[in-house]
């Protein structure tokens, strides 16, 4: 599928894997996935910020502030089984604004949840899965904030610039990081590991026991790595299907969802962006049909399984 999408990829055995990177250890390899051309990484802050300045110099006012709360009109509808479903609009979204007790009123015709590892909460709001359980009503957004560590390293003798993204089949994934052996990298924990999301402090025993092995393992020169510095942040992880949701909530209909890509939102954006405007404004998609993603599968219980978060 990637190659019929254009990707130049190849399929590369544990012996051409060897020849072409001599400092990796194939051990348990069976077949190696590797990006000929267009391939790379970016800094997903640049990135951001890049996109920021182009909207406001479209026009776009950014105002910073924490949502706590919709004001929103109601209207019955029943359906062709005879149900009767109660639809509601938000007309008001009360903004507290930074360092300030007091909050701001807007008036709205649509709202885009893009919020993230916090826009569970922010669906809470608007009264997303506060009906009764196993109905429409009452499913939730299955978003929450998941703590992940990233750790940069030091190794003299570590892999030079050929270098890719090696993604282990564990999980554990690693990168260059500029031009002074200086390496990147981390994992997800599992279920059983998941870290406390209240705080942002990073856990250095998870990379001596969880991450460092399997590094050592695949790159025998990374027995000799120094940690250098970590910090930690949030997935805005889909408890579900770790799969993003795109498109309008079928209740609260002018509230629209771009969110839960369990860490591959930015990769996504541009894309999800396009989606969702041209749902706002054309009601449909256009570009790439994102059906499987819209809020209705986690009532139906119709999974777009994720398997690959790294």
């Amino acid at each position: 599928m990637q190659r019929q999408e254009g990707a130049k990829v190849c399929l590369m055995s544990p012996e051409q894997l060897r020849n072409k990177f001599p400092w990796i250890n194939t051990e348990g390899v069976a077949l190696a996935s590797y990006g000929m051309e267009d391939e790379g990484w970016f800094d997903p802050w640049s990135l951001l910020q890049g996109l920021r300045r182009k909207a406001q110099s479209m026009g776009v006012l950014f105002c910073q502030g924490e949502v706590t709360r919709f004001v929103t009109s109601s209207s019955r509808m029943e359906t062709s089984s005879g149900e009767q479903m109660i639809l509601k609009r938000i007309c008001e979204v009360h903004v507290k604004m930074n360092h300030s007790l007091e909050y701001q009123p807007v008036e709205c015709a649509i709202v885009i949840n893009a919020g993230g590892a916090w826009s569970g909460q922010i669906a809470e709001l608007a009264g997303i899965g506060k009906g009764p359980p196993g109905t429409l009503e009452g499913t939730k957004l299955p978003v929450e904030p998941r703590k992940r560590y990233v750790y940069l390293w030091h190794c003299p003798q570590g892999p030079g610039l050929e270098a890719p993204l090696v993604t282990n089949t564990n999980g554990v994934y690693f990168r260059r990081e500029g031009l002074g052996n200086n390496y990147l990298g981390g994992r997800n924990p599992t279920e059983e590991e998941e870290p406390d999301p209240t705080n942002l402090e990073v856990d250095y025993d998870f990379f001596q026991y969880k991450v460092w092995p399997h590094l050592a393992k695949r790159v025998p020169a990374f027995k000799t790595l120094k940690v250098r510095s970590a910090w930690a942040g949030y997935y805005d992880y889909n408890t579900f299907d770790q799969n993003g949701v795109v498109g309008p909530h079928p209740l609260v209909v002018n509230m629209y969802f771009a969110t839960g890509f369990s860490g591959h939102g930015l990769q996504h954006a541009p894309a999800v962006g396009r989606a969702v405007a041209e749902m706002v404004l054309e009601g449909h998609f256009q570009t790439i049909n994102m059906s499987p993603f819209l809020f209705s599968r986690f009532y139906l219980g119709e999974k777009f399984q994720e398997c690959n978060i790294i």
